[in-house]
C-alpha cells in the first residue's frame, strides 16, 4: 500500500518507520523539502533534526505535501493540530476527495504555556473540523490517545489495552482497523466509538493523558477498558 504521512515530527517519523517496516511504500509529506532537509534544529523534546533520522531510513521518501498526498492510498495526519486544516487546504479538495485520512493529531493549544488546553473542545473537535471542511475525505480518528511509540508497537505496554476509532464511513474504518491489526493491535482491543463526533471524546483524553505522564514519569502507558 502507498501510505503518506503528513508531518515530519516525532509522531510522523515513528508512524512512517512502523508502516515502512511492514513493507508499505511510505512517503512523508512536508511543507518544503529543501528547508526540512536543511534544518539543524532539534525539536521541543530534544529529538535530532529530521535529516539525521531520514538518513537512517532510506526506504522512506520525502516530498512536498501536495505531491506526497496525490500518490497515497492512505493518509495519516501527524501534523500539529493547530495547523492541520491549513496543511490539508494546501493540498486541496481535488487531491483529497475520496481518500482515507487517519487523523492522529490533537488540537493542543500551547498559547498559555504548559499544560496545553484544547481548541476546539467540548462542542467540536479537530476530527470534526477536518471532516466538515473536506466533505469527501473519509476521516477516521485513531491512535491519538497514546504515546507515539506505542501506536506502532502495542506490546511495549504489558497486558490488554485499547485503541479507539471513529468516523462516518464504515468501509474507511474497516480499512484502518486492518492497518491497526497489522501493527499488532488485536481486534478485540480495537473499540469503534461510532461517527466522527466521537473524536471529541478521544481528543479530550489528552488533558488527563498529559497529567498521567507527569505523575507516572513515563509515557509508556495506555487506557484499558474493562467490561463484564
Amino acid at each position: 500500500m502507498k501510505v503518506t504521512i503528513l508531518g515530519t515530527g516525532i509522531v510522523g517519523r515513528t508512524v512512517a518507520a512502523g508502516l515502512g517496516n511492514l513493507g508499505h511504500e511510505v512517503t512523508i509529506g512536508t511543507r518544503n523539502v529543501e528547508s526540512t532537509l536543511a534544518s539543524e534544529q532539534q525539536d521541543a523534546y530534544g529529538n535530532p533534526p529530521f535529516k539525521v533520522w531520514y538518513a537512517d531510513h532510506q526506504n522512506i521518501k520525502l516530498k512536498a505535501f501536495k505531491e506526497a498526498a496525490a500518490q497515497a492510498d492512505l493518509l495519516f495526519n501527524c501534523t500539529s493540530g493547530q495547523a492541520s486544516v491549513a496543511v490539508l487546504e494546501s493540498i486541496g479538495d481535488e487531491i483529497l476527495n475520496g481518500k482515507v485520512l487517519v487523523d492522529v493529531a490533537n488540537p493542543l493549544d500551547f498559547s498559555q504555556g504548559m499544560p496545553p488546553s484544547l481548541s476546539p473542545v467540548n462542542t467540536d473537535s479537530l476530527g470534526e473540523q477536518i471532516q466538515a471542511r473536506f466533505a469527501n475525505l473519509k476521516v477516521v480518528k485513531s491512535l491519538n490517545t497514546m504515546n507515539t511509540f506505542l501506536m506502532v508497537n502495542p506490546s511495549m505496554v504489558q497486558g490488554d489495552h485499547n485503541v479507539f476509532v471513529c468516523g462516518n464511513d464504515e468501509d474507511a474504518k474497516n480499512s484502518v482497523k486492518e492497518v491497526l491489526k497489522s501493527l499488532g493491535w488485536r481486534e478485540n482491543l480495537i473499540i469503534d466509538l461510532g461517527d466522527i463526533t466521537n473524536s471529541r471524546g478521544t481528543e479530550m483524553l489528552l488533558p488527563i493523558w498529559l497529567r498521567l505522564w507527569g505523575a507516572l514519569g513515563t509515557a509508556e502507558f495506555n487506557f484499558h477498558i474493562q467490561t463484564n
